[in-house]
């Protein structure tokens, strides 16, 4: 992840909790399942600092809104599918400069409280 520059800021959306179809399997197919997702973005809030005003900052509401129907709209055979697809709808924001997004697929493995992928992009 890129350090923090003069004039950005980083956003963090912590363990969003959401049901969807994700697997490969077919009780996997058949039944919602519940994954976790972190997402960070940077954005120039050197605007929104200096005028105290919404309509300069990044949305993130809006965002985490966007995702939250991209994820229950929709189904998924592999975690690196919709961890990518979630990554491209915050790029999809022209603010964002950088973007992280990490899901957790919980109790995929036995011994394990999930398993997660995390996947970046930056303009």
């Amino acid at each position: 992840m890129p350090g923090l520059k003069p004039g950005m800021a980083r956003i963090r959306v912590k363990d969003l909790r959401l049901r969807t179809y994700i697997g490969i399997k077919e009780e996997e197919i058949l039944n919602k399942q519940d994954v976790l997702i972190n997402l960070t973005f940077l954005y120039s809030a050197t605007e929104a600092v200096r005028d105290n005003d919404i309509d300069h900052a990044l949305n993130y509401r809006t965002i985490t809104k966007a995702v939250i129907r991209h994820v229950e709209e929709n189904r998924f055979a592999l975690l690196e599918r919709l961890t990518q697809e979630l990554l491209d709808l915050v790029m999809g924001n022209p603010a964002v400069h950088y973007a992280e997004v990490e899901v957790d697929k919980l109790h995929a493995l036995r011994f394990a409280e999930s398993v997660s992928i995390t996947l970046a992009s930056e303009r």
